[in-house]
């Protein structure tokens, strides 16, 4: 695992860069000597994993995170010693890294399956510009009006996955008071059932609603996201009140993946969440 400096409003932040810490410097320290012994430039190992010279010579300094497929790319040409795929489980474990959130969007972009379960607010995803912007504006500290420009087109930006991807296969779980909650207000809480409702016509796109009332519930433990690379890697990304927490490790991942399969069970079906949300939405 390894936390994060919180994303505001479903992951899509202005996290600044990570401070560097001790056990990026002694990751970095590692490459660095395994990569001289083995003969090898930085632009030359750059190749093998795939990344530029500059990523090599930012992960040796201790600037940067590695990127999660990097240690598996690297040991090969680094004597396969198994000393770096140990050492990425305790990178992890450490705090404060923002470049985690950036780390996972990168991910979402090639993802083939990505799963969303969320209880505190809508996720960027299924956002209107309103309802994310009522979420900028009383933010705190508070966000100045370029930042909260800034904000909303990287969300608006990322979004274009939901129409891009035909081929990825999206599934929320959203608690029914999601919307009883009305962010913004009635008419912001229109539009916002308007859209979602909009994109659940999409072939590639499930929305359930997790009822106000039920008597079992697996994701009592909070937000979860989960997606599935090309490769049929599995990754998992959860947020908290002011941090993240990326999870490659695949025991984590399984447990996740159970609790998300149990949620998928425990909510309403697609097509009873979409009655519920029109219920809701000729309410207002």
């Amino acid at each position: 695992m390894a936390g994060g400096t919180k994303e505001t409003g479903g992951g899509d932040g202005c996290g600044s860069e990570p401070e560097s810490s001790d056990s990026m410097r002694t990751f970095g320290a590692m490459v660095q000597a395994l990569r001289e012994h083995a003969g090898l430039s930085r632009e030359q190992l750059g190749e093998h994993v795939r990344y530029s010279k500059h990523m090599v010579a930012s992960i040796e300094v201790g600037r940067r995170m590695p990127p999660v497929d990097f240690a598996e790319r690297a040991e090969p040409v680094l004597g396969n010693t198994g000393a770096l795929r140990r050492s990425v489980p305790h990178l992890a474990r450490r705090p404060g890294l923002a470049r985690w959130f950036r780390e996972w969007a990168r991910l979402e972009k090639e993802a083939i399956s990505l799963y969303t379960y969320e209880c505190r607010l809508i996720p960027g995803l299924l956002q209107t510009e309103a309802y994310a912007r009522t979420l900028f504006m009383h933010q705190l500290p508070p966000l100045g009006s370029e930042q909260i420009e800034a904000q909303w087109e990287a969300r608006a930006q990322r979004q274009r996955l939901l129409r891009e991807r035909e081929n990825t296969a999206f599934s929320f779980i959203l608690e029914e008071h999601l919307f009883l909650r009305q962010m913004g207000g009635a008419e912001v809480t229109r539009e916002l059932i308007d859209h979602v409702l909009e994109i659940a016509e999409q072939l590639n796109v499930e929305i359930q609603l997790m009822p106000q009332v039920r008597r079992t519930h697996a994701g009592l433990d909070g937000p979860m996201q989960l997606l599935e690379t090309p490769e049929n890697q599995w990754f998992a990304y959860n947020e908290g009140q002011r941090g993240g927490l990326f999870i490659s490790d695949p025991k984590e991942i399984s447990v996740l993946q159970r609790r998300y399969a149990r949620m998928c069970a425990q909510a309403l079906t697609p097509e009873d969440s979409t009655s519920l949300l029109q219920q809701m939405r000729g309410a207002l």
